[in-house]
């Protein structure tokens, strides 16, 4: 570790003078775009700052005289716990991008002391304990205390006769720590600001010193707290403003020194609103233009909308947040008047264009039974409403919010999701990037090789080259698996594998069914047995702490694992593995070793998913269904290499709305999905108590909302077709390598791109 640091210390030596020269580099002369985000997923900083400092081969070659290894030092360094699934690390990519293609563009988040959690299974169950991850120190941050800014909460306000005056109950202290992003090898270094929550020292009166202090410090605690009771939503509340107005008064101050005017903010300033989380921004703009700069309503109000944009990531209602009025208002007292004003005129608004229709007017309000609808803020205050894969902003426009997209005509657009090469590709399999530099003949490694190996995918000896790699990967992971967990891998089985966060849409249960119906055929069935391909089922992902029924799936799927695992009559032919702790650097490991990639959301739900697209660009075929950007990805590689099954969004949406949907019928007429249903309460799992997955069973039967046993024998199905192409080495060779050939769309680059040309209107910086 301390290797590790000073290593760390050194490259942050290295970089800082380009760092400084990057801060004075013009940012107030360029439109900057500042990217406002609950998550950024960093992963692993040592090797991008190493890679994009174009230091590599230097520090090495040092390291290597001294006897040292580059790659044992960097997996010393602990994942940064400021994210959980797909939102952080999207956010992470784009900073990534922004650099590296030379704009000025800076997150803004919250510096968390504590991560969502650091996984333990015990027994099969999840245990959660602390994720500690600065327990060390960071290395790449830096304090800037002479930037500290006062967040109020609480309190109250008056008019003195001229404006609203708000006088807060507490005072907190927001300590700005500045992470550098680093742009590859052009010198442009931004910024990830993270605010830490500190005590001012001023101690209300009711207050005890010791537990406000303690009390305080929670709001950057911990990512993603219980918010199941009151005192856990209040602490959430506290956490989105809190980060959302230290953010906003930063760059607001930052331009009024320069400019000594907010007329022209919107001319150097996009704020980005990562999904609703950030959406206080567009009411804090507002407060600070009123109260702090006597602007009138109608300027404020064109300066905020003309500078904050909204990104969707949801089609799910529970995830499109709604704050209780009886929460918000005594919280953020005028930031509520604000928003009651604002939900007021929008309304008026709303009785004009639909003077006969109180019920439209309704369902499109800000304020309603006594929530605020944050994503309905967010719309009415952004000048762009963004989709991030084509179904998603196609379901926006035309389902969800289809009443918005006719009253905002143009304000919504999709920007289709991508992941940075640099990092998923370059970083976490060098060997297949050198391959690829190889079939391009390049010098160095640029997105449009990858189009090269469409001319030889059908080489044999390119093919031969790609399962090397494939196996070399595989082989690290096996060492891993088994040096922590004591299970040894079949090298030569199929690897299929779902990591992503733990959620009932995204189907893991589904997964885990499918692996019950195949056991199940493995052992009754022996020309099932003697045509299936070795397969490794391999699982990695978190469920949320207070989420039950998720954890109980984990329960499930180590039962499932710990079953067959022990069989020796399958043993050849079917193992299961929950890896545990997923994180980031978890998956830098295993997507290079995968061949089929699992994104078997519920058609519909999935807004984009970015994991689909890194293993893409890795060479592993997806087995999906037609949602989020596998649809895209289906598009570019064409039906015959990707494996869709099951209901469209449109065939889900229609269902849904029919509600004839009868799990119980299926259940009752295939015989193969009674069996693996029945086995859940048969005492089937000799481990386990016969009743531990009824609650399974009951909703599987009396819900399923996520049509997982429509869907099931489809997907089997679809397992049986990627059975067969695996076994014609040359076929799936094509396959693997013609995805690979056709994934240099899925770059972040190209989304930074996007966003740039349609919404921010960024110049780069020269």
């Amino acid at each position: 570790y301390e290797k590790y640091r000073a290593l760390g210390l050194m490259v942050f030596e290295a970089l800082s003078s380009t760092w400084i020269k990057s801060q004075e580099k013009a940012d107030h002369k360029n439109k900057i775009v500042v990217y406002f985000s609950m998550e950024f997923l960093m992963g692993r900083m040592i090797t991008n700052n190493i890679q994009n400092l174009g230091l590599r081969s230097v520090i090495e070659d040092g390291l290597k005289r001294l006897g040292e290894d580059l790659n044992e030092l960097e997996h010393t360094e602990v994942d940064a716990g400021l994210g959980n699934g797909g939102l952080g690390r999207l956010a992470a990519c784009f900073l990534d991008s922004i650099a590296s293609l030379n704009y000025a563009g800076h997150g803004n988040g919250i510096r968390y002391n504590y991560g969502l959690f650091e996984q333990k299974i015990k027994n099969g169950y999840q245990i959660e304990k602390p994720d500690d991850w600065l327990k060390e120190g960071y290395v790449w941050e830096v304090r800037k205390e002479s930037e500290a800014l006062d967040i109020g909460f609480g309190g109250r306000v008056h008019h003195d006769g001229e404006k609203f005056v708000y006088v807060p109950d507490e005072i907190i202290k927001a300590v700005p720590y500045l992470v550098p992003v680093i742009g590859e090898k052009n010198a442009r270094i931004n910024e990830l600001r993270l605010w830490n929550a500190e005590p001012t020292g001023v101690y209300p009166p009711h207050k005890q010193a010791i537990a406000y202090d303690q009390e305080i410090r929670q709001i950057s605690g911990f990512l993603y707290p219980d918010d199941s009771t009151y005192e856990g939503k209040v602490l959430r509340l506290k956490q989105q403003y809190f980060f959302s107005a230290a953010g906003v008064r930063h760059w607001m101050s930052e331009h009024y020194y320069v400019h000594e005017t907010f007329d022209n903010f919107a001319e150097y300033h996009t704020f980005q609103i990562n999904d609703t989380h950030p959406t206080l921004v567009i009411p804090e703009m507002m407060r600070i233009l009123l109260d702090e700069y006597n602007y009138s309503w109608d300027q404020a109000w064109d300066i905020v909308s003309h500078t904050c944009a909204y990104t969707n990531h949801t089609l799910l209602a529970e995830a499109l947040e709604k704050w209780p009025i009886s929460i918000i208002e005594p919280v953020l007292p005028r930031v509520y008047q604000i928003i009651d004003e604002i939900a007021r005129i929008f309304y008026e608004r709303l009785k004009k264009e639909y003077p006969n229709h109180l019920d439209q007017c309704n369902r499109l309000a800000i304020l309603a039974h006594g929530e605020v609808r944050m994503a309905h803020l967010a719309i009415a205050g952004s000048f762009s409403v963004n989709g991030v894969a084509a179904l998603h902003t196609e379901l926006l426009k035309t389902v969800e919010m289809k009443e918005f997209h006719a009253l905002f005509p143009g304000k919504f657009n999709n920007k289709t999701n991508g992941i940075t090469h640099r990092r998923w590709l370059q970083h976490v399999n060098p060997e297949l990037t050198s391959l690829i530099i190889d079939v391009a003949q390049s010098k160095s490694f640029d997105l449009n090789d990858l189009k090269a190996l469409e001319n030889v995918a059908r080489d044999a000896k390119v093919q031969k080259r790609f399962f090397e790699i494939k196996a070399l990967k595989k082989h690290a992971l096996i060492e891993r698996i088994e040096e922590e967990q004591g299970l040894k891998l079949n090298p030569k089985a199929m690897f299929d594998v779902q990591i992503k966060r733990l959620h009932e849409y995204k189907r893991q249960l589904m997964n885990a069914l499918n692996i019950m119906i195949t056991y199940h055929r493995l052992k009754t069935e022996p020309a099932f047995k003697k045509n299936y391909v070795p397969h490794v089922f391999i699982f990695g992902a978190k469920a949320a702490g207070s989420y039950h029924y998720a954890k109980k799936i984990i329960k499930l799927i180590n039962t499932i694992a710990h079953h067959v695992n022990q069989d020796q009559d399958t043993h050849e032919h079917l193992q299961v593995v929950f890896v545990e702790n997923y994180n980031v650097t978890y998956a830098e490991q295993i997507i290079p070793a995968a061949d089929l990639s699992e994104q078997i959301s519920t058609a519909s739900k999935e807004a984009s998913g970015t994991g689909n697209m890194k293993f893409m660009m890795n060479g592993a075929l997806t087995i999906g269904t037609l949602d989020g950007a596998n649809v895209e990805i289906k598009d570019l590689v064409g039906d015959e290499n990707i494996f869709i099954f099951g209901l469209d969004a449109k065939e889900v949406n229609a269902l849904t709305d029919a509600k004839t949907y009868q799990p119980l019928k299926i259940y009752q007429e295939e015989p193969l999905i009674k069996a693996v249903i029945d086995q859940l309460t048969s005492g089937f799992f000799k481990a386990v108590d016969a009743n531990e997955f009824r609650e399974i069973r009951d909703r599987l039967l009396n819900e399923d909302q996520y049509y997982i046993l429509h869907d099931l024998m489809a997907y089997h199905h679809a397992h049986q077709q990627a059975n067969e192409a695996y076994k014609d080495s040359k076929k799936w060779g094509t396959m693997a390598l013609l995805n690979i050939a056709r994934s240099g769309f899925f770059s972040s680059d190209r989304t930074i791109q996007n966003y740039i040309d349609e919404i921010w209107h960024l110049k780069p910086v020269k």
